[in-house]
């Protein structure tokens, strides 16, 4: 990969970081010192990435400056999956390019809040881990227990959390262009 390319990456690389982490730029110029027309046109890769600009922006963020140029991988098949909280639930992503189908490990503490189902384009894939999960999705309000697996359409409303017993930990796989994945329901057991 040349430099130009490498370069042309940093922009698209920090807009997905600073949204994934729900910031805005005008919260991150506060922490970082650089203007807000600075972080928009580094994002939109009107200005080069410098190191004197990218340093207090991975700062913020607490990411390596590797993952905001994109630094090619040294060969470990390895993935350093860095959390990311929201709303109080925390996301390890398991994938690690952009776009296409991505994976991650969720954890959602014990709670008891209100579903608040929403739509979205795209094709979900869920697998509980540990404990028990609740999801809304539709008319339909249902618990998956561990080893348990469902899959919908993202386009009808959804929401899914804890029961309200204790944590629940589970795999999401979820594909944005609408790709789905296969799986054999097991038998209910009489």
């Amino acid at each position: 990969m040349t430099t130009d390319e490498v370069l042309a990456g940093v922009g698209p690389r920090l807009r997905r970081i600073r949204k994934e982490r729900e910031v805005t730029l005008a919260a991150l110029a506060e922490a970082t010192g650089i203007s807000v027309s600075t972080l928009s046109r580094l994002e939109s890769g009107l200005r080069k990435p410098s190191l004197e600009l990218l340093l207090p922006i991975a700062q913020a963020h607490q990411v390596p400056l590797d993952e905001l140029v994109g630094a090619p991988a040294a060969g470990d098949p390895r993935v350093r999956a860095k959390p990311i909280v929201r709303h109080g639930r925390t996301y390890w992503p398991l994938t690690r390019q952009p776009g296409g189908l991505q994976a991650y490990k969720v954890v959602v503490p014990r709670g008891t809040e209100a579903p608040e189902p929403r739509t979205h384009e795209g094709y979900e894939w869920l697998y509980v881990l540990s404990g028990r999960l609740r999801v809304v999705l539709g008319e339909h309000d249902v618990v998956l227990a561990a080893g348990e697996a469902a899959e919908f359409d993202t386009r009808v409303p959804h929401w899914f959390g804890s029961t309200g017993e204790g944590p629940v930990e589970f795999l999401s796989l979820f594909g944005p262009q609408g790709e789905r994945m296969h799986v054999r329901a097991r038998p209910k057991r009489s």
